[in-house]
């Protein structure tokens, strides 16, 4: 049997603000696109988490859409 493709992700470093994990996962697009189409791809860090945003060491960061 064979694995279907995946969507590419990360997880964030010690520390990294949503806009490092951006610039090192998009890089050559300007931040705030990324952090913007990052943010849209991880709705179960930024609608549900409190602080909105919170990054945690374990978190799966989608940084592409859904493979359809």
């Amino acid at each position: 049997m064979s694995l279907s493709p995946q969507r590419r992700f990360v997880t964030p470093e010690p520390d990294e603000s949503i806009e490092q994990l951006a610039e090192r996962a998009l890089p050559g697009e300007p931040v705030a696109a990324a952090v913007d189409r990052i943010k849209s791809w991880n709705l179960h860090i930024f609608a549900m988490r409190r602080p909105p945003g919170l990054l945690l060491g374990g978190d799966v960061v989608f940084v592409e859409p859904p493979r359809r």
